[in-house]
Order: C-alpha cells, then sequence, then structure tokens
C-alpha cells in the first residue's frame, strides 16, 4: 500500500486490486507491530482512511484480501506511517536546569509541557549532551544513554501527558571539563521549545 493525507490521527491508504479465482470481496488494513496483527479497517474499494490514532506516533500498515469463500490471501508488503503532531509548529516545551553541582557532577531536571492539542501517550524525551555528560541515575521516567544522546520513556503511572500539562524528569550526571546545556529537545520525536 502507499500512504497520503497523513494527519495527528489518521491516514490515508491505497493498494492496488488483487483478483483470485473466487473473487475479492473486501480488503482488511492491518497494522504491524512487533508480532502483533491487528485489523484496524476493512474496506470493499482499494482505499481506506485509518483514524483514531494518536500523533507523532509511528505505524507500520499492511492489506490482505478477502474473498467470496473467506479465504485470506498473505499480507502485502508493509508501509510505515508517522503522524503529526496536534498542531503546526512545535508542540511541546522545555525548561532544562541544574539544581546543583559539585567538582565532577552535577543534578540537572527537565520539565516537559505538552502545547499541543491532543495527548501525548507513552510519552518519549530525547535530547543530547554536548559536553560529554554522562547519566549515574534518574527519576520521573526510565531512562537510557547511547553515547551523547539520553532518551527518558514514560513511568507506567504518567505514561499520558495531557494539553498544557507538565511533567518533570530529574538525575545526576558525571561531567568533566565543561558542563553545556542541551539545546535540542524531542518528544516523540519532535522537536521542542527550549525556554
Amino acid at each position: 500500500p502507499t500512504a497520503s493525507g497523513v494527519t495527528s490521527t489518521s491516514v490515508t491508504l491505497n493498494w492496488t486490486a488483487a483478483t483470485d479465482n473466487v473473487g475479492v470481496t473486501g480488503y482488511d488494513v492491518v497494522r504491524v507491530s512487533g508480532g502483533q496483527q491487528t485489523v484496524v479497517a476493512s474496506s470493499t474499494s482499494t482505499s481506506v482512511t485509518v483514524s483514531g490514532l494518536s500523533p507523532n506516533t509511528a505505524y507500520t500498515f499492511a492489506v490482505r484480501a478477502r474473498d467470496a469463500a473467506g479465504n485470506l490471501s498473505p499480507l502485502s508488503g508493509t508501509v510505515a506511517v508517522t503522524t503529526s503532531g496536534g498542531q503546526g509548529g512545535a508542540t511541546c516545551a522545555v525548561d532544562y536546569r541544574v539544581a546543583g553541582s559539585w567538582p565532577g557532577g552535577f543534578q540537572g531536571e527537565v520539565v516537559v509541557t505538552n502545547t499541543g492539542s491532543s495527548p501525548v501517550t507513552n510519552w518519549n524525551l530525547g535530547w543530547t549532551f554536548t559536553g560529554g555528560q554522562t547519566l549515574t541515575s534518574l527519576w520521573g521516567g526510565q531512562g537510557s544513554q547511547s553515547g551523547n544522546a539520553v532518551t527518558v520513556t514514560a513511568p507506567s503511572w504518567a505514561a499520558t501527558l495531557a494539553p498544557n500539562a507538565s511533567t518533570s524528569v530529574g538525575f545526576l550526571a558525571d561531567w568533566s571539563g565543561s558542563n553545556p546545556t542541551p539545546t535540542s529537545f524531542t518528544l516523540n520525536g519532535s522537536p521542542c521549545t527550549v525556554n
């Protein structure tokens, strides 16, 4: 299938008609996620709009045909789609501060606010250290670091960030030489405004 008309909550998929010896009666659009396959829409034509999606989220879809005898075709090739933010421009804002520092280490805090019009579910906050800083502990989410890139995933008890709501992530980190402030942050892959 091919994707078009991607919005924050929907996408239109188009595909080539299938033929078999009984006659195709319809198509199922399947979301593929890991080992899971979930039918998210059905159509009797070669186009359908899938709605009810989350903003700033990656999805993978495939299509299968159904015939009058109830046979299902193998899944088609997949198409990957990432929905847009809830509104134009940045839909998040970040405040970063150093709460305290000492030789070789510091305590930092990141407050991220959802400035969009839609909730952000299973939020994922990212930033890049530019001075070689290294996380030693983190709270307010599940943190990991690969090179200079830090990723914080939402805790299970606060997985959704409502419009105009904020959440705080605190951490301890080591540094040497200098401790510059990160200049770019993302929320679910979309850039945030840095206050």
